[in-house]
């Protein structure tokens, strides 16, 4: 059986956020799948998502502060600048992170592990709210 649904994250700061609890809120129909495959791709070039640490929330600001390093704002050599500072890191942040997790679904639950949660990486000052589109694929 297959399902799709396009759901609306709340705004988010910039930084690292756990969302996995605002997914699943919204997908009440993946309780219907015994075993299956959950596939979650965000419509939006300046933001990521990505599996990583539930539990300390400092692994969400270690996350925003690695890559503010690696990737900064005001580079002499980004040429798209039109949109603000934040605009070409984040896209660089994003292409980096990437726009999809895909996570089985056992019992009628993601399957991730103790320790896992969804993150969505806001990469713009003022991002606004983000589309999420989730696939669910299974029985």
């Amino acid at each position: 059986m297959w399902f799709q649904k396009t759901i609306q994250l709340s705004a988010k700061r910039r930084g690292f956020h756990l969302v996995t609890d605002e997914i699943e809120q919204q997908i009440p129909e993946l309780r219907q799948y015994q075993v299956g495959l959950a596939h979650c791709f965000i419509q939006h070039t300046s933001a990521s998502l990505t599996i990583n640490e539930n539990a300390d929330p400092t692994v969400r600001s270690d996350m925003e502060a690695h890559f503010n390093r690696a990737v900064p704002e005001r580079a002499p050599y980004y040429r798209h600048t039109d949109e603000g500072d934040d605009d070409m890191p984040a896209h660089i942040k994003a292409s980096t992170l990437g726009c999809s997790v895909s996570i089985p679904i056992r019992h009628g639950r993601l399957a991730l592990g103790t320790w896992q949660g969804i993150y969505l990486g806001e990469h713009r000052d003022y991002g606004g709210s983000r589309r999420i589109v989730i696939t669910l694929q299974g029985e």
